[in-house]
């Protein structure tokens, strides 16, 4: 990709430089075709044209002069066309280079974010990067000033490379996956739990539904038995018994209701004794 781009740059400048060199050329001669022709050397461009069917004169003569003073005029631009490439070879370069540091630096802040480099002063931090950068296989072929610069950025960022170091990293992933797990299986069991409560919710309403069904029922059972009742000479039951409690008296409840109970008087009609 980079040879790709290196070559579409030479062949972008080459045909820049080819075209002003036509260019300039071109004026010349346009020029000088002119001059000569002004003077009487040289015969006019000859170029039938008509206007309106009327054939105009001396038309190629106009033509001639137009484009002598077309290119003429141009080529007062030429020079800021020069600084504009000039400009543009400039920030390739410029871009070049930073592409050079930038690689270099990624490599040798890899490796001190590995740990690689032990030395505390600036002089012996900066010589060790700077030896590691000789020393590797894809940055020998860059120029020495950028690599002291990357060495130089490197020792810079050597607390921002302790901070950030792999190992540290390392342990920060694994402590962030394990929260991710145990937040998974928080879901799961949350999850579970809604399940079971919306189950729990379905059967209440359904054990309330039959509860009603069966309460309509009894009472549906209730007024049979109540016009069935008279008809087999059950009239009334009468409480002949009231047992009142005075205050301050200690009678159990028990003994209460079992005296009601012995105390009760069933009155049978005239069919039912019969």
């Amino acid at each position: 990709m980079n040879s790709m781009r290196n070559i579409t740059n030479i062949l972008q400048f080459v045909m820049q430089r080819l075209a002003v060199v036509v260019f300039v050329a071109a004026a010349l001669a346009l020029l000088v075709a002119t001059a000569m022709a002004a003077f009487g050397n040289w015969a006019w461009i000859s170029i039938p044209m008509q206007y309106q069917g009327a054939p105009v004169e001396n038309a190629g003569m106009y033509a001639q002069i137009g484009l002598t003073a077309l290119a003429i005029s141009l080529c007062f631009f030429l020079p800021s066309s020069s600084r504009v490439m000039q400009l543009e070879n400039s920030h390739r370069q410029f871009s070049v280079g930073m592409q050079d540091v930038a690689r270099a630096y990624a490599a040798v802040h890899a490796a001190d974010r590995k740990q690689n480099f032990q030395l505390s002063s600036e002089f012996d931090a900066v010589r060790e990067r700077l030896a590691y950068l000789r020393d590797h296989p894809d940055l020998s072929t860059l120029e020495p000033k950028v690599l002291e610069i990357a060495a130089q950025m490197s020792h810079m960022s050597a607390e921002l490379a302790e901070v950030y170091s792999d190992d540290k990293i390392s342990r920060a992933r694994s402590f962030l996956e394990q929260r991710q797990e145990e937040i998974d299986l928080f879901n799961s069991r949350l999850d579970q739990a809604k399940g079971i409560s919306t189950e729990m919710k379905q059967w209440v309403h359904e054990v309330e539904l039959e509860e009603s069904v069966c309460a309509a029922q009894l009472e549906r059972l209730r007024e049979e038995m109540a016009t069935i009742l008279p008809e087999l000479g059950i009239e009334k039951t009468v409480q002949t018994l009231d047992i009142e409690l005075d205050q301050g008296s200690e009678t159990d409840e028990d003994e209460i209701g079992f005296a009601a109970q012995e105390n009760t008087v069933i009155e049978m009609s005239q069919k039912a004794a019969e």
